[in-house]
Formats: structure tokens, sequence, C-alpha cells
């Protein structure tokens, strides 16, 4: 084979595309090659009913860099997201309702229908939350400093830990509560209402298979509260166009760049040539060259089918069979041909442009994962249902709708030899309908089709080894400088010229472009042609 390409990426997610266009714009030759027909991972918009589009997997934004956003000018390319009006909406088993978020005096006066104090602690928690969230938010961007680099991991273990160490004894006893107890054991500290503690639990177990009463299962809350939308922290928002508007988006600025994007283009096996990556070969039998390989997928993915194992030094290959993949979640779309009635709530409203909440209390989150560890799948899901034609009607006919259900908690291996075949899959689908319906009488008849996606439905069709949406479990010992694994936080591998960009790696999951921003930086740093593009 012959030198090509400066760098070569596996897997066109978004992360991908960030990667490419920052080395792109450092001057780099850089060819994506991408497994399916279409980029963005799984940040696609796709038809799955006639007529009905929406974001397949992932559904809703907050987390994307702004700095990403500003240096690949989304916003002069049709990048749009429209801003919640409220955030949550929980309807509650006793035919009342909370709604959560639209500025703190708003919600203070939904949480006095539960607990005066709750509302009273409000200010003083979002307080505690956003000042251990700033934290996060300064560290995103940074790579984490790798162990087993010497003085140089020192200097920059000491430079991020300034941030930390600068907090007050109140701040970093937050920062050890969030990072250490379960959601329970910290909203407990907080407050009394259930249906309080429920919707802030409830971010604890969005792409985490685990009990709200999981030691760790805090810091998954925190993890989803250090984004923002049009500058305002901590918000979610609705992309026009769906998620796949965004990858699209990405795509076409780094085409301009001079990225070459290579479609329904799978990698067999990552090329290493004598201690040192050589390139890739496609399942086709094509041999690309390059002295970099990036991969956009998850650890799992790489280390235990793309590479042999013969070329992983045997503890980081035993290690990395250990590495915790697997979040429980189950993807559903549904058209409809009109909104939901809920009980509690059954006009249209605000709430339809929420994150509709089906998860009442914190010993119902806690069920969902017991039913799904005993049985393979809870008898009462946790149903986060979007509905984003109510703000974007490019998605569904006129007076239909399409809505996204994501759902927890779902066991990634069957118990009893099952398989998570379409009959199981089927099975599943109908039982968070069922659950909706308990809250929204009617919204079964209304469903005109559905698209289902099952852990093992999500890695056949996104490559998300155990349908791992966040590829590696959220966890203390998978975090930071640690994930992958210590010795390999700063994206690159154990092997010379291959790199990781994907979520797998710091600061992990959700549609952030950090990881790929990071990377990039690592990638030109080593070539010795470093420039500050950052």
């Amino acid at each position: 084979m012959t030198t090509q390409y400066d760098a070569l990426i596996v897997g066109a997610g978004h992360n991908g595309l960030v990667c490419a266009f920052y080395l792109a714009r450092a001057g780099l030759k850089v060819r994506i090659v991408e497994r399916r027909d279409v980029v963005g991972g799984a940040a696609v918009t796709e038809e799955f009913h006639p007529g009905f589009r929406n974001s397949v997997a992932s559904y809703t934004v907050s987390l994307l860099q702004p700095k990403v956003i500003a240096d690949m000018r989304l916003a002069d390319h049709g990048y749009r997201v429209i801003e919640r009006p409220i955030s949550n909406f929980l309807p509650q088993e006793d035919g009342g309702y909370l709604k959560l978020g639209g500025g703190l005096e708003r919600t203070q006066a939904e949480f006095r229908k539960f607990s005066a104090h709750d509302a009273a602690v409000l200010p003083a928690y979002y307080d505690a939350l956003e000042g251990v969230a700033e934290v996060l938010r300064h560290l995103a961007l940074k790579s984490p400093p790798n162990l087993g680099d010497g003085f140089r991991a020192l200097i920059e273990g000491a430079l991020q830990g300034r941030r930390l160490a600068g907090l007050s004894l109140e701040q970093k006893r937050d920062v050890l509560d969030l990072f250490a107890k379960s959601a329970r054991g910290f909203l407990d500290s907080w407050f009394e209402s259930e249906a309080v503690k429920a919707a802030f639990g409830f971010d604890a177990v969005v792409g985490n298979y685990a009990s709200p009463d999981t030691p760790g299962s805090a810091y998954v809350l925190l993890h989803h509260v250090f984004g923002e939308v049009n500058g305002k922290k901590g918000a979610w928002g609705h992309a026009v166009g769906g998620m796949g508007a965004i990858t699209q988006i990405m795509a076409k600025v780094c085409r301009a760049a001079g990225v070459e994007i290579s479609l329904e283009s799978p990698v067999a096996q990552v090329l290493v040539d004598g201690g040192k990556v050589s390139g890739v070969r496609l399942e086709s039998g094509e041999e690309i060259a390059a002295p970099r390989v990036i991969a956009n997928v998850g650890p799992k993915l790489l280390y235990g089918r793309m590479i042999a194992p013969a070329d992983l030094p045997a503890d980081f290959a035993r290690r990395m069979k250990g590495f915790k993949a697997g979040s429980g979640t189950f993807r559903m779309n549904v058209a409809l041909s009109e909104l939901p009635r809920f009980a509690c709530l059954p006009q249209p409203g605000e709430h339809h442009q929420s994150g509709i909440i089906i998860a009442p209390m914190l010993d119902y989150m806690d069920r969902a994962f017991l039913d799904a560890k005993r049985l393979g799948w809870s008898r009462q899901p946790i149903v986060e249902m979007l509905i984003p034609s109510t703000v974007d009607d490019s998605l569904a006919p006129p007076g239909r709708h399409v809505a996204s259900l994501f759902c927890q908690q779902f066991a990634p291996e069957l118990p009893g030899g099952r398989d998570w075949d379409a009959e199981e899959e089927d099975k599943a689908a109908d039982c968070i309908i069922d659950t909706v319906e308990e809250y929204a009488p009617g919204f079964r008849a209304s469903i005109l089709g559905r698209q289902v996606l099952s852990p093992k439905g999500l890695e056949r069709k996104f490559g998300l080894v155990g349908g791992d949406i966040m590829h590696g479990n959220m966890t203390l010992d998978q975090l930071w400088s640690a994930r992958p694994m210590l010795g390999h936080g700063a994206y690159r591998g154990p092997v010379k010229g291959l790199y990781m960009c994907g979520a797998g790696t710091h600061p992990g999951g959700g549609v952030t472009g950090a990881p790929g921003h990071n990377c990039a930086r690592e990638v030109i740093a080593d070539r010795g042609t470093f420039r500050r593009f950052l």
C-alpha cells in the first residue's frame, strides 16, 4: 500500500465529522469511511413510515459544544434549535402532574403543589448543581492527563485541577456527592417530595442501565445538565429537521474543507505493521493506507472486533474485556394521527413540546431496573416521549405528528437464552405502548406506524455494542483519564498511530462534539506541527 491520506477516520458520526473538520483545517488530508449509506452515526433523520420523518436514535439537543458550533459555522448553513418552553412534564399516578422548567419562579410554583420545602430549597439546589456543572464545562474541551506520561501528566493534572481546587468546601462536598452517591441518596438530601425527586432523578437513568439507588448514578444526572441551547445553560431543544440536519450540515462543512467521505465502506480490520498503524482493510477487501487511524466507534467494537488480538498489548486486551457497555436503552419512533391526550392534562399545550416523562417516582425507576435484571425488560418501563412535530412541521403530514420514545430499562442480553428477535422486540414495544396508554388513553389507537429498536437493534443499525448510546458506561472507573482506560485517556490507543474520537472517550456520551475536537488537537500535536487551531 502507498500512503495517500494523513488521517483515516472510521465512522462518520458527529464526532468523526468534527474531528475531520479540525484536521482538514490544520492542513491534513483526511478521509472518513462509513459503514452505512448516510453520515451521522446515531444522529440521523430518516423516514420510518410513509410521510413521517424523525430523529431515529439521538433525539434532542443540549450538549453540542458552542465552540464547535461556532468554529464549523453551523448556523450559517441552517443549524437551528428551538428551545423547549418547559423542560419536562411528568404525569403522576394519582392523576396530577408536575412541570419542570420555564424559569425558577414557575418551577417553584409547581413544586409548591407537592412540597413548600422543596420549592424553597430549589434555588440552592440549582446553585449547587451549576457550580459543579461549570467545572465539567471547563473540562469538556480539555484532554485528560494521561497516566503514564510522567511529568507532563502531572502538569496537566495540576492545571485542570485548579478549577476544582478553587471551589469552596461546600462545593467540593457537592462534587464528592455527585460522583460517588446514588441519585436517590443525593436527591434525598435535598428534597422530600417523590414527584420532585423523580423529576430530577430521571436524568440519572438516561442511557444508564442502573437503578437510581446504584452508587455513582448521581453523576449521570449531572452529565445531562452541563449543556446549553442558544446560550442558555442547562436548556434542551429540538433541532429543526431532526438530529440528521446537524450531521448533514457538518458533512457539508467537512467536504468544503477537503475531507473525503466514503459511504457504504465498512471496516473489517485496522491494519498494524511493525507495532504501528498502517491503515484499514474494508469488508470489500480494499486496503487504504494511512499512518493515523482515528476510530469514531466504541471501544468494545474497536478492540473487540476491528483489531487482531495479537496487535494489542496483553494487559490492555485483558482489561478491555472488562470495559462495561450496555445502556439498557430501547428506542421507538411512532407516527401519530393526533397528539396524545393525557388524562391529567388532555388539551394541547406546552407540555407537548417538552420531555414527557413516564416515571412518577424513584421507586418506579428502581422497579424498572430490577424487572430488567430478572425478566430481561421492564414491565413498567421508564419512557421519555418527545413530539418534535409540534415545532417542526417538516417531519409529518399536516395534522399528523411523530414522537420519539426513549425507554429504559431493557437488558442488553436477555436471560434464559432468549434473543432480541423480532417477536421479543414487538412484545417489549407493545409493553411500552401499554405504559403510555395508562397515562394517555387512546394513544395506541392513534399510532399509524412504528419503528422499533431494541438494544440489539441499536447494535445492528448503528454499531452500538450492547445498544450502548454512550459507547460505554458512565461510571467512575470509566470517566476522565480512565475513559476508556488509564494510560489511554488522552485519545491515543495502545498502538502507535491509533486514536479514538468517539463517546467512549472523555467527556463521554451525548451529541457534544467534544471528543472529536479534543482528539484532533492531540493528532496535530503528535504530528509535530502543532498550531493553535482551537
